[in-house]
């Protein structure tokens, strides 16, 4: 009997949590895609049985239900390779939940608390998301790590539309998809046809995402016949496997460069051979002996290697470390370089270290990294320029538009995801990458220390990936297209207005109210 009152006052929450167990069913690995566009409608219908503060808490049970299967592997991530305890990591992932749970808590409390035409809902619901997940992208560092346009990268068609909106633009039809079957749902449980206004608004949403699709199979057409008449480049990526624990230990300096060696060498010929992150475990060119074996093999390859190193440089207070991907000619002799500019917080440098020195261990296994300082100026190889992004850096369109602005011909990722284990974070990781192609009509080379490596050309059709876990070298033929789209010049553009509106909307709404008020 004791348990009736906590059941009544958790069951209301039920259809949230339901939202957001679907929401992760959407990604990989479960990899339901088509459930992201009824995902929301259960915690949307929900929002009319609750209160303000009932609607806000019912917000953040959908993100808990969403985000805590999501990014589950941040937990044994931080007691393998960071040093805490399960209990501190366990903490650490539970307030990363909580604080992206915040803001399906505030989509929830702005769908209950300004309420506008039934026939606008789905569009008030898409401004409101997007709005949310552009600030999540970029605030505190960003962490746009389960963006609601990423569960869409198998669908081919839809995600044409992400040359002109970018991935948020694909979250905004997904959302508009969702509050579409909201009305349609509510005109059922009446038993009446839509009223005219409500007919216009579901008629509009319809309009729109048709509209999407049939841009989709267009532009598709349009960009296969560009990759059929676009020059190529053969490139090899290398995938070594080499476990963390094995990683940076000097014991096994002598193997790691051996593996690299033999795998490279196995892909000749090529034009570019491509190394992942922190390839070598020394400072190459710093540390003589292992750097000539290096650049014996190169010589004895004859072709480009892009490289994934540790670098270091003597600065007023000591040595500053970057995290550094260096192009060497087919005679060994470095061409350029470029330093990872967005690190990791907490994984490859600590925000606010006189205050968080307890939490120094944790890049204790990735390096204290400094910020690049080299920007997004592609990298050369015979006639063709590459863009590099290192790692996390996939994540962040930005990032990728401007190296295409200043000249890129393809884009290169390099990236180390042996820390997330085999868990479905490495497949999360690589599937962003897809966005990055269509955004930019650029071919994506991945090269992954444990996987997933691949290619990916301009239309975001995935060529060819590895297993996670194996070691192999990929060799594959790459269209170099060239021209800018329109997110490429001018970015989110349409998430920005989207910005603009729910901020505009919430101000007004905050004035009228307080005119409303009795004197």
């Amino acid at each position: 009997m004791q348990f009736k009152p906590l059941y009544g006052a958790l069951l209301p929450f039920l259809p949230a949590l339901v939202s957001g167990l679907m929401l992760f069913s959407a990604f990989p690995a479960p990899g339901f895609y088509p459930a992201a566009f009824f995902a929301l409608v259960p915690l949307w219908l929900s929002l009319e049985r609750l209160s303000s503060k009932q609607a806000f808490y019912a917000g953040i049970g959908t993100g808990i239900g969403f985000y805590l299967p999501l990014i589950y592997w941040i937990c044994p991530t931080l007691t393998e390779y960071g040093g805490l305890n399960p209990f501190a990591a366990l903490s650490c992932l539970l307030l990363l939940v909580l604080y992206l749970s915040a803001y399906t808590g505030v989509f929830a409390l702005a769908m209950k608390k300004i309420p506008v035409p039934e026939g606008l809902v789905p569009f008030w619901g898409a401004v409101a998301w997007v709005s949310l997940e552009y600030i999540r992208t970029y605030l505190f560092s960003g962490f746009p790590w389960g963006v609601l346009g990423y569960s869409q990268y198998p669908n081919r068609v839809l995600i044409q539309a992400a040359d002109t909106f970018g991935v948020l633009g694909i979250s905004f039809l997904v959302v508009v998809a969702n509050g579409a079957l909201v009305i349609a749902f509510k005109a059922f449980s009446r038993r009446a046809w839509p009223e005219k206004t409500n007919m216009a608004g579901l008629s509009l949403s319809m309009v729109l995402l048709c509209s999407a699709f049939i841009y989709g199979h267009l532009k598709l057409a349009q960009v296969r016949g560009q990759i059929n008449g676009a020059p190529s480049r053969t490139i090899s990526v290398i995938q070594a496997n080499i476990s963390q624990d094995r990683k940076w230990d000097k014991a096994f300096v002598d193997e790691t460069i051996d593996r690299y060696s033999r795998l490279s060498l196995q892909a000749m010929p090529c034009d570019l051979v491509v190394w992942p992150e922190t390839a070598l475990p020394f400072y190459y060119g710093m540390d003589p002996v292992p750097s000539h074996r290096v650049d014996a093999m190169v010589r004895k390859a004859g072709t480009f290697f892009l490289i994934g190193i540790p670098a270091a440089r003597p600065s007023d207070h000591g040595f500053l470390y970057y995290n550094r991907a260096c192009m060497l000619n087919p005679l060994a002799l470095p061409k350029g370089y470029y330093d990872k500019h967005h690190l990791v917080p907490f994984g490859e440098y600590v925000p606010f270290k006189g205050l968080l020195w307890f939490a120094e261990k944790l890049t204790a296994g990735a390096g204290d990294f400094s910020k690049g300082e080299t920007g997004p100026v592609p990298l050369k190889f015979g006639t063709v320029t590459t863009g590099v992004l290192i790692c996390f850096e996939i994540i962040f369109p930005d990032i990728a538009r401007a190296f295409v602005r200043n000249g890129a011909d393809i884009l290169t990722t390099m990236t180390n995801d042996a820390w997330f284990g085999r868990t479905q974070a490495p497949l999360q990781h690589f599937s962003m990458a897809v966005f990055r192609a269509v955004e930019n009509r650029r071919s994506v080379v991945r090269a992954a220390n444990t996987g997933i490596s691949g290619f990916i050309d301009p239309s975001g059709t995935i060529l060819e990936e590895t297993d996670i876990f194996t070691a192999c070298a990929l060799t594959r033929q790459v269209p170099v297209i060239s021209g800018q789209t329109f997110y490429t010049r001018h970015g989110d553009l349409a998430a920005k207005a989207c910005l603009v509106a729910f901020l505009l909307i919430c101000v007004i709404k905050f004035i009228l109210k307080q005119f409303r008020r009795p004197l």
